[in-house]
This record gives C-alpha cells, sequence and structure tokens, in this order.
C-alpha cells in the first residue's frame, strides 16, 4: 500500500527538527504571512504602550520641575530666583508640549496597533478555515471513521474562533506588554538597580504561580473543550434525529442527555474560570507586595543618604503604573494556555496526512483491474479478502452479494476513497494509488442512494458536475437525466433555490438532479451505489432512462440488490463475506446454481408475496 505523508504548506505549523515550544510562529499555527502581520502588530503594541507611558514621564518631570525650586540652597539673589522661575516656566511648557506630542503620537500608533492586530486576526483566521477545509477535503475517508461531523464543524468553527479571538484580543497585548515591561524594567535598571531590584522582587514568584499552574490550567481546557465538543454532538444528534424524537415521544430521555452535557460543560467552564481565577489574584496581590518593597527600599535608601527625594517618587509613581500592564499580562497568560487547546487541536488536522499521487499520468483506456485487493477498515477485520477482477471498458459490471459482502467498500476503493491494504487497483493499467486523488475523480461520475443536494439553486447543484457549464449544457443534461420537465414547473425554475440536501424535494427527483450532475460531468468511468434501491416503481422506471443515457459507451460499475435490475448487465461479480464468489452472466450464474442463483430465487419469491391480496383482520 501506497503511504501517505504529512503534506505541510509552507509556514504552516508543521513541527521541523530543532523547532521548541519557544517558536511562536509554530506555537500559534501561523503562515509565513500571519506571522510577519503578527510581528508587525506586536511592535504596534509596544510603540502604543510607549507612547502611553510618555505623558506619564512627562508627568513626572513635571511635579519634579514645580518641586525643584523648594529644595534649592537658600540665598543667590532675587534675580537668581526669578532666572530660576523663568527657566522653570520654560521648562514647564517644553514639558506640556512634550506631553501633546505623546498624545499625538499615541493616537496615530494606537490605530495601527488597531488596524495590523484585527487585520491580522481575522485574515489569518480565514485562511486557516480555508486551509482546514482544503485539507479534510484531501484526507482519505479513514480519517471520518474516527472523526464525527460536530467535532470537524467546532475545529472549522469554535477552534478557528478561538484562534481569531486569540490573534485580536490577546497574543499581540500578550507579547506586546512582555517586551514593553522588559525595556521599562532595564530602563529603571539603569536608573538605580536597587530600586528596581526592589520594583520586581516579587514577580518571579508571582509568575511562578502562574506558570506553575500551567499543568492544571491545560487539563482543566481540555476537558472543557471536550465538554463542548460533547455538546456539540448532542445538538447535532438532537437535530437530525427530532423526526424520531417527536415521532417515538423521545423528548424527555433525549432532552435529558442534552441537558447533561450542558451541564458538564457549565461546571467544566466554572472550574477552569474559578481555578484559573484564583490563580490570577494571587498572583496579582504578591505582585503588589512589590509596592511595599519599593516604599520601605526607598525610605531606607533614603534615610542612608544614597537616593535623593525625587527619584524616590518617581519610583513610587513608577511602581503605580507599571503594575496595571503586569496584572493584565497575568490576566492574558490564562487565556493564552487555553487558546492553545485550540492551536493544538487545528494543528492536529493540518498536519494529518492527505493523500497523494502524480497528477501527470496519464489515463488513455478506462478498463479497471482489482489483483488480489486486501481492506480493512481495522486492523485485523478484513472486509476485503482477496479479491481479482477485470472490469471491461465500455461495459456494464454489477456487483451483487449479501449486505455486509463488500460491495459499496469495493466500490469506494476502485475511487480511491481509502487505499488498499494489499493487492493494486489499476485503471487502463496504472496503479491508482499513484496518481492524484483530484486526477482521478475527474475521471468519474458517482450516483450514490444518499443523494447530497445544497442549499443552492437547482442550475448550480447540477452545475457541480462541471464548472463553467453553460446554461445550454445544463438544459440538456436535465432533459437526459428526465428531470427537465419537474424542474421547470418549480416557483423559480432553474433558479429555485431548494433547500437544505434538497429538501423541497421528493427522493426521485432528488436522485434525478443527481444524475443530471453525472450527466454534466461526461465522466468515462460510473459508478453506480443502489441507486434505484428506496424509489418508487414510477421514480424508477424514470431512473433508470436517465441510467441508460448516463452509462452509453462508459464503463460502469452498477452495485445492486434487485437482481432483476442487473439481469441486463454483461458481467455480475458475485461478493460473499469480502470474497469473489462467482463470476459470469446472468444466465450462467442462474444455470450454476450457486449464491447469485440461490439469492434470486429468494427475491423472486418475496415479489410472490407482495403480489398476494392483503389478509383480512
Amino acid at each position: 500500500m501506497r503511504k501517505t505523508r504529512p503534506d505541510i504548506p509552507k509556514g504552516g505549523p508543521g513541527r521541523e527538527k530543532g523547532e521548541t515550544m519557544f517558536n511562536i510562529k509554530n506555537l500559534l499555527g501561523l503562515s509565513d504571512e500571519g506571522y510577519k502581520n503578527f510581528t508587525r502588530a506586536v511592535r504596534a503594541v509596544v510603540v502604543s504602550n510607549f507612547c502611553l507611558f510618555l505623558p506619564f514621564v512627562v508627568i513626572i518631570q513635571s511635579i519634579v520641575t514645580l518641586l525643584e525650586p523648594l529644595g534649592a540652597a537658600p540665598g543667590g539673589g532675587a534675580l537668581s530666583a526669578l532666572g530660576r522661575a523663568a527657566l522653570d516656566t520654560r521648562r514647564l511648557w517644553m514639558l506640556l508640549g512634550l506631553g501633546f506630542i505623546a498624545a499625538v503620537l499615541y493616537f496615530f500608533a494606537y490605530r495601527s496597533e488597531y488596524r495590523k492586530t484585527y487585520t491580522t486576526a481575522y485574515r489569518e483566521s480565514e485562511k486557516i478555515r480555508l486551509e482546514v477545509a482544503e485539507r479534510i477535503r484531501r484526507l482519505p475517508l479513514s480519517f471520518f471513521n474516527n472523526k464525527d461531523l460536530s467535532e470537524l464543524t467546532t475545529n472549522m468553527m469554535a477552534d478557528c474562533t478561538a484562534v481569531e479571538h486569540a490573534m485580536s484580543h490577546v497574543a499581540p497585548i500578550l507579547f506586546g506588554g512582555i517586551i514593553t515591561d522588559v525595556v521599562i524594567s532595564a530602563l529603571l535598571a539603569l536608573y538605580d538597580w536597587r530600586m528596581a531590584l526592589a520594583l520586581f522582587a516579587a514577580l518571579p514568584v508571582a509568575l511562578g504561580l502562574i506558570f506553575g499552574s500551567r499543568k492544571l490550567q491545560a487539563l482543566l481546557g481540555e476537558r472543557h473543550v471536550q465538554a463542548k465538543l460533547a455538546v456539540s454532538g448532542q445538538v447535532q444528534e438532537y437535530l437530525e434525529g427530532i423526526k424520531v424524537v417527536k415521532a417515538f415521544g423521545l423528548s424527555g430521555e433525549k432532552s435529558l442527555a442534552l441537558e447533561r452535557s450542558l451541564r458538564t460543560m457549565m461546571k467544566e467552564a466554572l472550574k477552569f474560570e474559578g481555578f484559573t481565577g484564583i490563580f490570577i489574584v494571587l498572583a496579582s496581590m504578591v505582585l503588589q507586595i512589590g509596592m511595599g518593597l519599593v516604599v520601605l527600599t526607598g525610605l531606607s535608601l533614603l534615610s542612608g543618604g544614597s537616593l535623593g527625594v525625587f527619584p524616590l517618587l518617581t519610583f513610587i509613581l513608577v511602581s503605580a503604573k507599571i503594575y496595571s500592564p503586569l496584572i493584565v499580562i497575568f490576566t492574558l497568560l490564562p487565556e493564552f494556555f487555553y487558546f492553545l487547546v485550540s492551536t493544538k487541536r487545528m494543528q492536529q488536522i493540518r498536519q494529518e496526512p492527505v493523500m497523494e499521487g502524480d497528477e501527470n499520468i496519464p489515463i488513455d483506456r478506462y478498463h479497471i483491474e482489482l489483483k488480489n485487493v486486501g481492506f480493512a477498515y481495522h486492523e485485523g477485520e478484513d472486509v476485503i479478502k482477496n479479491v481479482s477482477l477485470f472490469i471491461p471498458q465500455g461495459r456494464v459490471t454489477a456487483l451483487v452479494g449479501p449486505s455486509g459482502s463488500g460491495k459499496s467498500t469495493l466500490s469506494r476503493l476502485i475511487a480511491r476513497f481509502w487505499d488498499v491494504r494489499e493487492g493494486e487497483i489499476l485503471i487502463g493499467g496504472k496503479n491508482i494509488a499513484g496518481i492524484d486523488p483530484e486526477t482521478l475523480m475527474g475521471k468519474m461520475s458517482f450516483v450514490f442512494q444518499e443523494v447530497v443536494l445544497f442549499n443552492d439553486t437547482v442550475r448550480n447543484n447540477i452545475r457541480i458536475g462541471k464548472a463553467g457549464a453553460s446554461d445550454e449544457e445544463v438544459y440538456a443534461a436535465a432533459r437526459a437525466a428526465r428531470c427537465d420537465e419537474f424542474i421547470r414547473e418549480l416557483p423559480g425554475g432553474y433558479d429555485t433555490v431548494i433547500g437544505e440536501n434538497g429538501s423541497t424535494l421528493s427522493g426521485g427527483e432528488r436522485q434525478r438532479i443527481s444524475i443530471a450532475r453525472s450527466l454534466l460531468k461526461n465522466a468515462p468511468i460510473v459508478l453506480l451505489d443502489e441507486a434505484t434501491a428506496s424509489l418508487d416503481p414510477e421514480n424508477e422506471t424514470l431512473i433508470q432512462e436517465a441510467l441508460s443515457e448516463l452509462v452509453k459507451d462508459r464503463t460502469v460499475l452498477v452495485i445492486a440488490h434487485r437482481l432483476r435490475t442487473v439481469r441486463g448487465a454483461d458481467q455480475i461479480a458475485v461478493l460473499e463475506n469480502g470474497r469473489l464468489a462467482e463470476r459470469g452472466s446472468a444466465e450462467e450464474l442462474l444455470a450454476a446454481e450457486g449464491l447469485f442463483a440461490r439469492l434470486h430465487r429468494i427475491q423472486q419469491e418475496t415479489l410472490g408475496w407482495t403480489t398476494r391480496p392483503p389478509v383480512a383482520l
């Protein structure tokens, strides 16, 4: 079996050799462009913080200027006093001018910070959503065996929203604040290292409380995320099964299950917020001890004559100012840790190995050959066992057999929804394991029993078969699929929006639109999986006519339970317990008195029962 490998896009979140958890780009799961924009946003936050700090410095200098004459030595004469007063006045005006300039700079810096931060967040969020959607589209179906729809929906919506919020409200402010405080701390240390040491003496203890509780925060955050996933799954199950819930009066029990999951989510949220809040409050209280240490250290140095009044005043005022952003950082750190839970989940999807292949392998013949194919959804539970089968080009081959015999699995292996575990599948002599899945899909049309339509117009649902198809091509495909007549009777004709999964149409109408889509695609290989299994006789006749148009001169594989619908197939392959039991034309298989003949006889007897008159009650 051809192995897949992680396909990490340039600048994606893949962990390479030598990278650490402190690699911000990988930690946040940013693209190259997103990382550049993020660093610009952080720089804008730093500039904004310093611009906000400048008026505070101006205020301190103004106070010093006003109080300085009080500390001047007596004497010097009236002229000297007048000169000092004039000098102080000019200095005050200069400081006021600097304060005004700082305010203007802060306005422009804050506007730049706002634009860079939010633009980066929303653009990166859009890229992540598109990347995750593209990644999911390219994943093998084996991935979806272990994931439910609600979890993937949460990945694309809630997790991306968490990333968006963190990028806009948390990460730039957090990292910008850290850089600002480090620079200010260094400047204060240069001014007086003793007072700076007193100012930040309690900081290591406060940080120790935050980072020391990180494992507990991560555990509680993960439990909260899992509780939200459980609620998402319960809500989706409840809404999807609402008809059954109403029909069988299960509303109480189902509501109880949903209520339990909601209550669990509430409890986990309270635990996460409660424990996180405790550590934040404790860290903030410890940090505030620094204010007392500054005062005590300053008074001690002042009494010893090694520190002046104005430096002491400066440190007291700065300590009141600098602790506020530090407390903001303490508040943001747990939120950032919680955000990393969503980032980790996003990275897991973005690093899932996709199915690969060469898109330049030419396919000019369309016979299909299975050679000793084996496959299992789970290790040790083989579903397909050593199947070898030749499906000729331009002919109709039918797959029949009891339920669970592997018919649908075999058709999906041919379409390379999964890779085989053993053997190989060839199309035109080329192993499909080496062909790019997109290229392979371009050669195939599918009509399944479960039709998937989109909440769009009929025209656009048909046009999915061929992007850019003209209206005339759409109409021609609809006529061939025997659905043009009922489409034109809809309120808006081809422009009628048909609701989620075609909810406004009948089963037969939805199936015929699906066939029109496949006709428009005009692929050389057609796979039909129980296309008429659950239809009434009138719709089945119309769809059989449409299918006759679809299979002309194409390589066709038909899966059917109704054996009478495949009597005219060129070849019938009978599967039993994942093995090829017999193969031949209908006449040959009936004459062989094997599994096909037994299944055919049972169905004929069943048809006989349905024609008997009803029993009187």
